[in-house]
């Protein structure tokens, strides 16, 4: 028998083909509704390889009731939906898409960051509404970007990229990581700082860290009330590194001016939620890497690396090694 693969979200034809050709493949009918978790559980229990997204939570359940699995590939650069060690301990090897989205993703935070700012959002709401009747001198009046100071919580390559962008805008940059970046900061001129320094002093506070024990819950109320009156906060990382209820009672009292979001703690939010009914709040519904040459690499990428483990070769994106 082939081995058998199983992909957890509608993928065009073209991206399948590769693996068709050698494999067993069996997909989910849908591209935006997830595959429930019953279903999920039964076709794992005959898979060799999965292809997964974010949204699936491959835990240790799953794992042990898949004994031909030996590879997940997981359509993201992050990989907390996985059990990773339950994935150790079977031997089953995990892949992820790094790298190819990392430009793609500082774009889009750069852009979300730029319309929280220039409140782009409600200036386009405002004229489509019909409200736009006159010039007037503080129309829609926002914030400048240049020359003002970003912190970026996460200097991994797309906060690299973030601060790339930063330095064209003439922007001083900051930066707390788990460990200092001494080559980022002789290449970009980026100036590590505490984090409680980074909240103090910048005027747009930039997160794009990995979601873990360190940055789980790393923003509450505390966190907001040191950041400036006038600051932004922007997140395109993972919404459970911040307390919504946190965010809303800062932007509701004015400790700081304005959020803009990619992300969530409940992914899809819910279209009631208290954060989306205020203005200064842009709320985009994680597409940070979504463009559509960057997601057709992430996906080819995950072909590859499913092809590599099943015949015996080494992944291009391996997250960890299978045991000796």
């Amino acid at each position: 028998m082939k081995p058998s693969i199983y992909i957890t979200r509608k993928l065009p034809e073209s991206v399948i083909a590769p693996l068709q050709s050698e494999f067993e493949v069996d997909m989910w009918e849908h591209g935006d509704v997830p595959v429930p978790r019953d279903i999920l559980l039964r076709k794992a229990e005959s898979a060799t390889a999965l292809l997964t997204m974010l949204s699936d939570r491959i835990d240790k359940e799953l794992l042990q009731k898949s004994p031909s699995l030996k590879v997940v590939a997981n359509l993201a650069v992050g990989y907390d939906n996985i059990d990773l060690e339950a994935a150790k301990e079977l031997g089953i090897t995990i892949c992820n898409t790094p790298d190819v989205l990392t430009e793609t993703t500082a774009d889009l935070t750069f852009a979300l960051l730029m319309a929280t700012a220039r409140r782009i959002v409600e200036a386009d709401r405002y004229i489509k509404e019909g409200k736009w009747k006159s010039w007037s001198p503080l129309l829609l009046s926002g914030m400048d970007i240049h020359h003002k100071t970003i912190g970026i919580v996460g200097m991994g390559s797309i906060g690299e990229a973030v601060a790339r962008r930063a330095k064209g805008f003439n922007m001083n940059v900051l930066y707390h990581n788990r460990s200092r970046k001494h080559e980022a900061e002789r290449a970009l001129g980026v100036q590590y700082v505490t984090f409680d320094d980074l909240l103090i002093q910048s005027d747009f506070v930039v997160v794009l860290a990995p979601l873990n024990e360190g940055t789980n819950g790393m923003f509450q109320e505390e966190q907001f009330t040191m950041m400036k009156k006038n600051g932004i906060f922007i997140n395109a990382a993972r919404g459970a590194i911040v307390s919504e209820e946190a965010l809303e009672k800062a932007l509701k009292r004015g400790d700081i001016a304005g959020a803009g979001l990619d992300v969530f703690e409940a992914e899809p939010i819910d279209a009631d939620h208290p954060l989306l009914a205020l203005d200064q709040v842009v709320a985009i519904p994680h597409i940070g890497s979504s463009s559509k040459e960057t997601r057709y690499e992430m996906m080819a990428l995950c072909v590859e690396n499913i092809q590599a483990v099943i015949k015996g070769d080494q992944p291009k994106t391996e997250v960890q090694r299978k045991k000796a």
